[in-house]
């Protein structure tokens, strides 16, 4: 592949249908109608079998692999580069919750490398829009012990102890490696975190999946990598600052921030020649100017910025943006 100018990139959409999945990402973040059970947008993969492909400018029809391997620290950074080598690091999701997701856990790093030869799996959640008292599970209501678990398990009586609580569009969640956690029903929110797909299903309601059969637990796997205290750290509090980057989580995987932009004004995005930019619109849209053009970005739309490119401005009436880098 012979090297061209690189720009701000757009991906097709990687829709997949979820037994629990609905409309939202259709109606209301504009993704093409492809089922009436739509319960995940990809927007940026690396995971083998699911690598997003370029839908826009030159570069369009080609891989995420692809161009990594073509552009290396150019498109990524280079501390990334050294470190991922032609493995994308993250995996940037919307998700669309028509009905409750099983309880589930991911593993650490560790367990995950060890178990699966993969990364485990650190994640956030940004509610971009949400029922009437549509709720999410973060973790138990107060600690536990194994064998406690086991019997809520064992009696069908899990919900019982699980921390459940109502949340609202905007709100934020950092959810660890270890702690037990659902998406509940009414709830469409975008998801970043580390390239994995491992989840250790712990609970599905006695439910059918797509095929007809119930789905796999994963009680066993799941035993060693469940934090059994009660956690309330998992919620992010933030004061939303106007026309400037407003922090809502730093840690080793990721750093996310959330760009509001008003009243017809505009941010010169701050670039690290060491890393990526990530940008999700999550709510009204944006154009975002480079040397070389420019580029829409609209409600459940995600742009790649390449590590090489200077001098982003970003312009809006009124919009917000998740700014995801490393």
């Amino acid at each position: 592949m012979k090297e061209k100018v690189l720009y701000p990139l757009k991906f097709t959409p990687i829709l997949k249908p979820k037994v629990w999945g609905g409309e939202k990402l259709h109606t209301v973040l504009a993704k093409d109608k492809v089922g009436d059970k739509i319960g995940e947008s990809w927007e940026i993969s690396g995971v083998e079998g699911d690598i997003s492909i370029v839908e826009n400018g030159p570069l369009k029809g080609e891989s995420l692999q692809q161009l990594i391997k073509t552009y290396k620290e150019k498109l990524v950074g280079n501390s990334i580069y050294r470190k991922f080598k032609d493995n994308f690091p993250l995996l940037i999701k919307f998700i669309d919750a028509k009905e409750n997701l099983s309880v589930q856990v991911h593993p650490g790093d560790e367990i995950a490398s060890k178990r699966h030869n993969s990364l485990g799996k650190t994640e956030m959640w940004y509610i971009v829009q949400a029922d009437s008292q549509a709720k999410i599970v973060t973790g138990f209501q107060k600690g536990i012990s194994k064998e406690d678990y086991l019997l809520h398990l064992k009696e069908e009586s899990l919900e019982e102890i699980l921390n459940k609580e109502v949340v609202e569009s905007g709100e934020t969640f950092f959810i660890k490696a270890g702690l037990i956690h659902a998406i509940g029903s009414g709830v469409l929110l975008a998801e970043i975190q580390e390239t994995s797909d491992i989840t250790y299903r712990i609970y599905d309601y006695n439910r059918e999946g797509i095929d007809g059969e119930k789905r796999d637990l994963h009680t066993d796997l799941a035993l060693e990598t469940i934090d059994y205290e009660s956690n309330d750290d998992y919620k992010v509090d933030y004061n939303l600052k106007k026309n400037e980057l407003t922090s809502l989580v730093n840690c080793s995987y990721f750093t996310t921030q959330l760009l509001y932009i008003t009243e017809h004004n505009s941010f010169k995005l701050p670039i690290n020649e060491d890393c990526f930019v990530i940008l999700m619109c999550v709510e009204g849209e944006a154009q975002i100017e480079y040397e070389l053009g420019k580029e829409e970005i609209r409600l459940g739309e995600s742009l790649l910025i390449p590590a090489s490119l200077k001098e982003i401005e970003i312009k809006s009436e009124n919009c917000k943006l998740l700014h995801v880098t490393m």
